[in-house]
Parts: structure tokens; sequence; C-alpha cells
């Protein structure tokens, strides 16, 4: 089994933690240490120092969840304790700035793809609606032309038998 130095093991856990987070597997292809290692070191540092989260700061591992709690905790903070709470998440103002941008677009019609979507699907509905309409109309049109040709044809089969009766 290697032995790390503290300086080494140090350097490589600053690189686990914000702002940088970089996941723990490609980080062991990086330095070439173990996973399992890592993820010791990882728990020690967390088990040492409660204050450090775990999540780190890429929004691509945040939930949707995350981020929306993470706004509605930073609503009604001032700019210092939002600094000293996006110190403590590993965080930039500036992510949860647009977080809340998006949630607040999402929100709105315009923003909101879901809200254009549906009106899509009324407009859809609607032109079937008048379309189905449109279809039954020529089909009764259609049954009626039938009828009349078939009427003529068996008026007219009648007029050639009275003629050949006669």
């Amino acid at each position: 089994m290697k032995t790390y130095s503290e300086e080494r093991k140090s350097a490589v856990l600053q690189k686990l933690l914000p702002p940088l987070s970089v996941p723990i597997a490609t980080l062991a292809r990086q330095e070439g240490i173990a996973r399992a290692t890592l993820y010791a070191w990882r728990k020690q540092l967390l088990g040492a120092s409660p204050g450090l989260q775990a999540l780190p700061a890429q929004d691509s591992t945040w939930s949707a969840q995350a981020r929306l709690a993470a706004v509605i905790e930073t609503a009604t903070l001032s700019a210092i304790e939002m600094a000293a709470y996006c110190r403590e998440k590993g965080l930039y103002s500036e992510q949860i700035i647009a977080w809340r941008q998006a949630c607040l677009a999402s929100q709105t019609r315009e923003g909101n793809p879901h809200s254009a979507h549906l009106a899509e699907r009324r407009a859809d509905k609607k032109r079937i609606h008048v379309l189905e309409r449109e279809l039954l109309r020529k089909d009764k049109a259609l049954a009626e032309t039938a009828a009349l040709l078939v009427l003529q044809k068996k008026g007219q089969a009648l007029w050639d038998q009275e003629a050949e009766v006669k």
C-alpha cells in the first residue's frame, strides 16, 4: 500500500473541494491514486470539518430541487450573508442569481416552453375540430350524391321497363 505525504494529500483534497470540485473518478485518473483512497480522504476531511458540504459547485451536479432550495434560502439574505452562504456551499453568487432568473423565467408565459407547447396543442385541437366538421359535411354530401345517383339509376331502369312493356 502506497503512502502519500501530507502535502500531496492536501493538494489533492484541494482539487476535490470548491471552487474546482473535480470529480473523484477524474482526479483518480489524473493523479494515479485509487478511487477508494480518495473517497476515504474526503470522508476524513468532511468528518474533521463539519462546516464543509459534500455538494460540489458545478451546476450539472446540483439537482433542480437543490438549486430551487438554494434560491429560496438566499432570497432574503443580504449581499454579505449571501457571500457567506456561497462560501459555505462552494458556490458563486452569480450562479444563484442565474438560478433565480431561470426560476422566474420558467414561471412566465414567454419563458415557459411548456405553455408554448400547450398553446400549440390548443391550436392543433381547434384545427382538428374544424377539419373533422368539414369532413363530416363532405361525407354527408357524398352520401346524398350517391343516394341520388342510385335513385336516378332506379328511375331510369323503371322508365326503360315501362318503355319495353308498351
